[in-house]
């Protein structure tokens, strides 16, 4: 999707502004409220379709064992399903206290190999050195341990750190965090990435010459608030 590859272009910052621009107003609110943790240094913007679920692991499942075996197996077929690029978006229901490791060499490998294109998450990754380079995750902390790791629900809605996501909500995540891009402004936001990157070049332009002064700030500033929302 076109609309997708140019917002792999922008950082996640960048693109929460362009939202409130294009919807012309401040209070923008589907985005993660704390730090997360990126699974390695070159993380690239991931845009796509949440492909969503909810796990455990804190403590042992109460379904019998073949309930919790099939029942992942449906989770990987659910995963494998339209549309794409599809992104897991997937909450630890033991948050703050989660330990299960789902995100570890196994499964990275596993949604790798059917083309998810990376992972969002509050709960754990583990098996940092022995991930395939281009399945990025966003993850809510780091361990050890799988835990009693099961898969709860697939394809209800899920609460990332604050952050509200329904199944393929369209999201877009890098190192700072996530963000819901509501699918009623895309058309607007190629434009409203141009009107941000303008606005903060008004005060960036300046800031950034030799000659720099508190004069030419005072200047910049007034011509930037009177553009900003």
């Amino acid at each position: 999707i076109a609309q997708f590859n140019f917002l792999r272009q922008f950082d996640t910052p960048t693109i929460c502004n362009a939202i409130e621009v294009a919807q012309g107003k401040r209070g923008f609110n589907r985005f993660t409220r704390q730090t997360m943790l990126p699974s390695t240094a070159n993380f690239s913007p991931l845009v796509g379709y949440a492909r969503t679920a909810k796990i455990a692991g804190l403590s042992p499942p109460n379904d019998p064992p073949d309930i919790i075996r099939e029942r992942r197996l449906d989770y990987f077929r659910f995963m494998a399903v339209d549309p794409s690029p599809a992104i897991a978006v997937i909450e630890d229901l033991d948050y703050p206290s989660c330990i299960a490791g789902w995100w570890g060499a196994v499964n990275v490998a596993v949604h790798h190999g059917l083309g998810l294109k990376g992972a969002v998450t509050n709960g754990v990754m583990r098996d940092l050195d022995e991930m395939v380079d281009d399945f990025p995750i966003l993850a809510g902390s780091i361990g050890p341990s799988h835990g009693y790791v099961h898969v709860v629900e697939m394809g209800t809605p899920v609460n990332i750190l604050g952050m509200h996501v329904n199944q393929n909500d369209i999201i877009h995540a890098d190192r700072h965090g996530c963000i819901v891009v509501p699918k009623d402004v895309l058309p607007d936001l190629q434009q409203a990435v141009t009107t941000v990157l303008e606005n903060e070049a008004i005060i960036l332009k300046p800031a950034n010459a030799p000659d720099f002064s508190l004069e030419k700030l005072e200047a910049a500033w007034k011509e930037f608030e009177s553009k900003r929302l």
